[in-house]
């Protein structure tokens, strides 16, 4: 067993890496920015290192500072969460060169999933489902991508092989804007990613965003834990998420899972991962592989009863996977509301001071959150504050749970979007399920236009 961890990040995944740590009497080292002294997880953790600035160039995106940190007090391993530098291939490759643990797939493996151009060939080769695509990076010729533009039909979506999150992408619906298209994103992948190649792939209209959860131990084992439902999204980034997804058979789970599970053992993956699809029709088709922890990964512990964090840290730790297919019994059905300090009409991001917090409770509800009275969000990070996650015997249950829970929650001082997570709720069409990635952008449009913001229906 690993005897002490560094925690390379921040906020309520740092801790709740903290805890799982402190089940399995694992130390844990802090480490944290000049702004971020007074996080939860720093005053628990049983050590904590400064490692720069509020700026997180500076601090938590500095791979030296986070092995200074290691080093000085004789950590074994790293865990990066989620963000930051998790799926950094260099970082995971300095860390193992310094002697440390990286608490996650090896760094040739992040480095193949990273490039995303690689990711769907290795994809393919293992048997899973793709987007009908260009099959490798676009060239310069105009002719030639014009052809395999035709060949795919239009609508195409031209995207950064090292890109992710939503950034780096372009739809093209006609010839016309194809070359422009191509030659824009080239452009904004050179400054984004430092990497300017490009491929092409069938743009999908209506799909929705069905993701796979899996475990391998790097040893040829692996297991998948059933599907989520990330569907509900403004500008690719997920506001709400939920397991199992609404629509998807025992079948289907079983036969996608067997493929992603036949895919890890294929490349070696070791830890946690995550398998995202676009799900249009019935049929599932590959987008990415996040090789890291999910934010969203308590929907996946609720219906399971799996703590995944754990079993990074025993993956980490030298040990073979003990779950078996079999044990994974999928019970009921979970939501997580993403809560972020934020304006719930405007979206701009609302830093400052929480004067009251009261977290909601009641059966079937777990909140987790680093924030607490008198806690000051600094403005350099993300504006996610927490996640509300309820589970219930059935879906209807559950976002009865989740209504209640954040008719509950208070967070005073700062606006905080949980307005429009309970517009959500109320919403008939999530009330109906299995809308598609488009769904929750188009209604708060429609409703802006009306000067309504997002209107509750159902």
């Amino acid at each position: 067993m690993l005897d002490k961890v560094v925690i390379a990040n921040r906020g309520e995944i740092a801790l709740r890496i903290l805890r799982a740590c402190h089940t399995l009497g694992i130390k844990t080292v802090a480490v944290h920015s000049t702004v971020d002294r007074n996080l939860k997880h720093v005053g628990m953790a049983d050590e904590s290192v400064c490692i720069g600035p509020a700026p997180a160039a500076e601090s938590y995106l500095s791979t030296p500072a986070i092995i200074a940190a290691a080093e000085v007090t004789d950590a074994q391993a790293i865990h990066p969460g989620y963000g930051f530098l998790s799926e950094n291939a260099d970082f995971a490759e300095r860390v193992e060169q310094s002697g440390f643990i990286f608490i996650g797939p090896t760094a040739p493996v992040i480095r193949l999933m990273g490039d995303k151009v690689e990711a769907i060939k290795a994809m393919k080769a293992a048997g899973v489902p793709c987007v009908p695509g260009s099959g490798g990076p676009l060239g310069d010729d105009a002719a030639t991508n014009a052809k395999i533009a035709r060949e795919i039909g239009y609508p195409v979506i031209i995207k950064a092989a090292g890109g992710g999150g939503g950034r780096g992408m372009r739809v093209v619906h006609t010839e016309a804007h194809l070359n422009n298209a191509i030659l824009t994103t080239k452009s904004e992948a050179k400054a984004a990613f430092n990497n300017d190649q490009v491929y092409m792939e069938k743009f999908l209209e209506n799909p929705r965003h069905v993701e796979i959860q899996v475990l391998a131990d790097g040893q040829g084992n692996a297991i998948h834990l059933g599907e989520r439902d990330c569907s509900m999204q403004r500008r690719h980034q997920k506001v709400v998420e939920e397991a199992p997804a609404p629509g998807i058979t025992p079948e289907q789970r079983a036969e996608i899972g067997r493929v992603c599970v036949d895919a890890c053992i294929r490349i070696g993956y070791r830890g946690a991962g995550t398998f995202e699809f676009l799900y249009e029709n019935g049929r599932f088709y590959f987008i990415e592989m996040n090789t890291r922890i999910q934010v969203e990964h308590p929907v996946t512990e609720m219906i399971t009863g799996v703590d995944l964090v754990r079993e990074q840290l025993l993956i980490a730790s030298g040990e073979k996977l003990s779950i078996r297919q079999e044990d994974i019994q999928i019970t009921g059905h979970a939501i997580e509301c993403r809560i972020n300090a934020e304006d719930p009409d405007t979206f701009m991001p609302s830093p400052g001071t929480i004067k009251r917090f009261l977290a909601a409770g009641g059966p079937g509800v777990r909140v987790d959150t680093h924030i607490y009275d008198g806690y000051r969000i600094p403005p350099n990070y993300d504006s996610m504050i927490g996640k509300l996650i309820v589970h219930g015997r059935d879906r209807e249950t559950a976002i009865a749970r989740m209504r209640i829970a954040l008719a509950e929650m208070v967070v005073d001082g700062v606006k905080t979007n949980i307005p429009l997570q309970q517009r959500i709720m109320a919403d008939g069409g999530f009330q109906a399920g299995g809308q598609n990635i488009h769904y929750l952008e188009k209604r708060i449009a429609e409703q802006r236009e009306k000067g309504k913001g997002l209107r509750v229906e159902g």
